[in-house]
């Protein structure tokens, strides 16, 4: 797939793992997960900024570029463990949203048709919509459900006269039939927003949310493993989208609508690792990583990290389904060794 290369910074992959070409489906036909990049900020409500999201979470390490990453906790290296390849970015143009979106969902959805997993690195969130679609797509209809970290809804209707935007995507997606609303899991909501209208048009759709309050009261881990059971009813497999201002903004500073109260670095990461490892992901994103704000690449590293903790997740699982003794997080870390 063809990129703007310089135009979003150096012409690298994640971290250095095999490149691969979605106008030619042998390059990436053995593929257990294949990235995707999604440079396209032109929905944003507020900071511009999170086009160059995918070459800050490709580059964000301070270990080198080797196709190597060997996870401490998990005990395995996800990025030789998985056939795990970069596909560049889709060319996005900031100014055609429409044409952008079109150009995202088709090259999502052909790799998640080849049986991949796709794991798009955004972008602001109105590559949601495309992202969760596409995959969707290669997919039994309404078999696919979607846990969403995320500070915001994203369920607004008509944003600035538009249809499409960073506020909109988990509306459209629902209409779209793509996901369903009562499968629908959001975890991390918070702030002044969205207005009562939109809250009782998620009501009626049965959508569940975990604003910061209940998950305070009750406990992050309850308020994932209820999700879990919900998304598993009648599903086969889940969409898991990453928005980093999930997280409080002392946590990730570099996103373009930051909002105080969040999730730690900690908790987000132990939950992405979670979902991986016990839930069927088919499909992925990390999306609203604004460098352009980030102090000391602070959300950058974290966005990168979340990406390998779903890897690592994801080759452990494969691992414990072929047999031998199964992960134990209890397990002291040089037991064995």
């Amino acid at each position: 797939m063809s990129r703007y290369g310089p135009m979003y910074g150096p012409d690298i992959t994640f971290l250095g793992v095999d490149r691969c070409d979605l106008g030619e489906p042998a390059s990436y036909e053995d593929a257990d997960v294949v990235i995707v990049g999604a440079p396209f900020d032109g929905g944003t409500s507020n900071r511009p900024g999170a086009r160059f999201g995918p070459m800050a979470l490709r580059q964000a390490c301070y270990l080198p570029h080797d196709g190597s990453r060997p996870s401490l906790a998990l005990r395995v290296d996800a990025l030789r463990d998985l056939r795990v390849l970069d596909a560049g970015d889709v060319e996005c143009y900031s100014g055609d949203v429409e044409g952008s979106l079109a150009a995202i969902e088709e090259a999502v959805h052909r790799v998640a048709a080849s049986g991949a997993i796709p794991l798009v690195l955004g972008g602001d969130h109105t590559v949601a919509l495309p992202d969760a679609r596409g995959t969707a797509r290669a997919h039994a209809p309404g078999r696919t459900s979607m846990i969403h970290f995320d500070a915001h809804a994203d369920t607004g209707n008509i944003e600035f006269g538009h249809l499409y935007g960073h506020g909109q995507p988990m509306r459209r997606l629902i209409e779209s039939g793509a996901i369903r609303g009562d499968r629908f899991l959001q975890i991390g909501l918070r702030g002044y927003w969205p207005e009562p209208e939109t809250l009782s048009w998620m009501a009626r759709q049965d959508m569940r949310s975990y604003e910061m309050t209940e998950i305070v009261a009750r406990g992050l881990e309850e308020c994932l493993t209820e999700s879990f059971a919900i998304a598993l009813d009648e599903c086969d497999q889940v969409f898991l989208s990453v928005d980093i201002d999930v997280c409080d903004p002392g946590h990730a500073p570099g996103t373009g609508t930051p909002e105080p109260g969040g999730l730690t670095a900690r908790q987000l990461l132990d939950s992405v690792r979670r979902i991986c490892y016990e839930l069927p992901v088919a499909g992925m994103e990390v999306v609203e990583v604004a460098p352009p704000y980030d102090h000391a690449d602070i959300t950058a590293y974290l966005g990168n990290r979340v990406i390998l903790e779903a890897l690592s997740a994801m080759a452990r699982r494969r691992k414990d389904e072929q047999g031998g003794p199964r992960w134990d997080p209890r397990q002291p870390l040089l037991d064995g060794r």
